[in-house]
């Protein structure tokens, strides 16, 4: 008899593998988000209304990867479950036909 418990055992490394990757990307675009400040001076209304727009997006950006970093995180460990109940059921069947 021929035990195979890899399909679901691959399944959660490329699980584990993809969650990384969006890890990987997420913290990248908050590391390189940067906020520019508005300069205190006299500036026209049309140009004070642009930056606080440009804060405002920038800041939802902000959020967006917040939420991916959190969602792969999640993928990871959903992954890593994966990969350990894949093990187990693996075990416990070589343990009944040995």
């Amino acid at each position: 008899m021929q035990i195979s418990g890899g399909s679901a055992y691959y399944a959660g490394l490329s699980a584990v593998q993809n969650g990384l990757a969006r890890v990987d990307q997420a913290a990248s675009q908050i590391a390189s988000n940067s906020v520019d400040r508005p300069a205190v001076s006299n500036q026209s209304t049309n140009l004070q209304a642009q930056q606080v727009l440009s804060v405002d997006r920038s800041q939802q950006d902000l959020a967006g990867s917040a939420v991916e970093l959190t969602q792969g995180k999640l993928q990871v460990e959903a992954g890593l479950k994966v990969t350990h109940a894949a093990n187990e059921t693996l075990g416990t069947l070589i343990d009944t036909y040995a």
